[in-house]
């Protein structure tokens, strides 16, 4: 079967480099220097030191102990290295920006696997701006391809509050959403074509810049969302649209999530597509940022319960769209759907709010320990998912902390879980995290939910998913694997 294929080979892989690795130093050296020939000497990282920005994950709850991080800089010498791993028996770990959430882009602490770091892969190819697309290397930083986009007159839509740090690479690999979501899509809808290295040194050159491209199997699918698991991404053909002329940016106040879906409904029927992004922020969230960002200026003199951050986009001027936004959102308010509202009067003002949303994740770093959740439900689901599922958290921890926020319009929802007030958070962390997990994921499970929307498994949520997953869609998934890298050398110990 496939799974005993894929476990006889990793079985072997791993008895041949153990074998190796007795017969030579510690640090492989003639590997090492076949390494240096390919990417340069400078390029290959031994020393912990230097390892070290690559070898910890963001949350620094993964360790990774790498054999070496390789810094190629074209897709020739990338195919090089993996010709190299492949032939050795060696491991790799794709890594972009090394800011993955669940620990995808780690190594193990066993000191036989290879970091293959592409930011030094940081091009923007070309721009097509009569196509509307752009080539970029997975090393880019996000916020260069927006810039570049925008430069030429451009808009790519991908937003992440990281996406000064983020490169592509990795968006591609987890299939990243974002705030814009529910007007573009995901990374995979922003996707026309892609150039990857396979786990045997092979290159795939599909970057076509093409809408329509019925000739046989969509193989751009198979790597977006696999988490470097089936070869390297080295670049990347995206969709580029025209800039908008205007935008306006509101946050209103709501009683409930239930109010919210409604307020979402309403948005939806009155301004169609222009409704670009729309986010659900709750009270506590506004409370964290406001504690540890102490610059931030909280968008109404009195509290409320919920809060929704709404961006709409169009093709006309700035105060075209504004005057829909306030014609809406007197509607709203006329029909006691929202408590109150406000809209940005500047660039200046729309920074602001969405710094609100954006500073959410780093103010619950600065706070403390916390179980992050990337759960997505159906829009339609999503007040019920969260009266339940706090109520069953509540059950079975008092007092426990829910940091609730995220992208209302697709469905994705970081739903987050701290200590009770005066708790020890790391004691919370250790004794409670499973538990919280089975809640938060079960529920999502009720809805016929998924427990990773954008963040992806990496080996955090590796074996979660076994409960979640039918064993029909897992032997699937190991079928590709097997198929596409059958010695087991791409990213181990991720997904599957």
């Amino acid at each position: 079967s496939p799974d005993a294929i894929v476990s006889s080979l990793t079985e072997a892989a791993t008895l041949c480099l153990s074998t190796r690795k007795q017969k030579e130093d510690p640090k492989m050296g003639p590997i090492i220097q076949r390494l240096g020939a390919i990417v340069g000497a400078e390029h290959v990282l031994t020393e912990a030191r230097d390892q070290e920005a690559y070898a910890t994950d963001w949350r620094r709850k993964f360790f990774g102990k790498p054999l070496a991080v390789v810094r190629p800089k074209s897709v020739e010498e990338v195919a090089a290295v993996v010709r190299l791993c492949n032939d050795e028996f060696i491991s790799i770990v794709p890594q972009g920006g090394n800011s993955s959430l669940c620990g995808g882009a780690t190594t193990d602490a066993s000191r036989s696997q290879l970091i293959i770091s592409l930011t030094r892969m940081n091009r923007v190819r070309s721009i097509d701006t009569a196509n509307n697309t752009m080539v970029v290397e997975a090393g880019c930083v996000l916020a260069k391809v927006q810039e570049a986009a925008r430069e030429a007159g451009r808009l790519f839509p991908l937003s992440l509050a990281s996406e000064g740090t983020c490169v592509i690479g990795g968006n591609l690999s987890t299939n990243a959403g974002g705030t814009a979501v529910l007007r573009y899509g995901n990374t995979r809808e922003l996707t026309l074509g892609l150039e990857v290295v396979l786990p045997d040194g092979e290159i795939w050159d599909g970057l076509r810049g093409l809408r329509k491209d019925n000739t046989g199997y969509d193989l751009k699918h198979l790597f977006i969302g696999a988490e470097g698991t089936l070869g390297i991404v080295t670049a990347i053909v995206l969709k580029l649209f025209p800039l908008p002329a205007g935008h306006a940016t509101m946050m209103v106040a709501v009683d409930s999530p239930a109010r919210a879906v409604e307020f979402l409904g309403f948005m939806q029927s009155r301004c169609g597509e222009r409704l670009t992004g729309i986010e659900l922020i709750s009270h506590l969230c506004i409370d964290l940022v406001a504690k540890h960002f102490p610059e931030t200026q909280r968008p109404f003199p009195v509290a409320h319960p919920q809060y929704v951050l709404v961006e709409l986009s169009d093709s006309q001027s700035g105060d075209t769209v504004r005057a829909l936004a306030e014609t809406v959102l007197e509607a709203a308010l006329e029909t006691g759907l929202i408590r109150d509202a406000v809209v940005a009067a500047s660039e200046a003002q729309s920074k602001s709010l969405w710094a609100l949303r954006d500073n959410v994740s780093e103010a619950q770093q600065k706070e403390g320990p916390n179980i992050k959740h990337d759960v997505s439900i159906p829009a339609s689901a999503i007040a019920e998912f969260i009266a339940t599922t706090n109520d069953a958290l509540r059950a079975a921890i008092p007092d426990v902390q829910l940091v609730t926020f995220g992208h209302i319009g697709d469905g994705n929802l970081h739903y987050n879980v701290a200590a009770p007030d005066g708790a020890d958070p790391h004691a919370f962390m250790k004794n409670e995290q499973d538990r919280v997990n089975l809640i938060v994921h079960d529920g999502a499970a009720r809805y016929r939910g998924s427990i990773s929307a954008e963040h992806g498994l990496g080996q955090l949520k590796r074996d979660e998913i076994l409960r979640y997953k039918s064993p029909v869609e897992m032997a699937m998934m190991r079928k590709i694997k097997a198929a596409l890298d059958p010695l087991g050398i791409m990213n181990p110990g991720k997904v599957l």
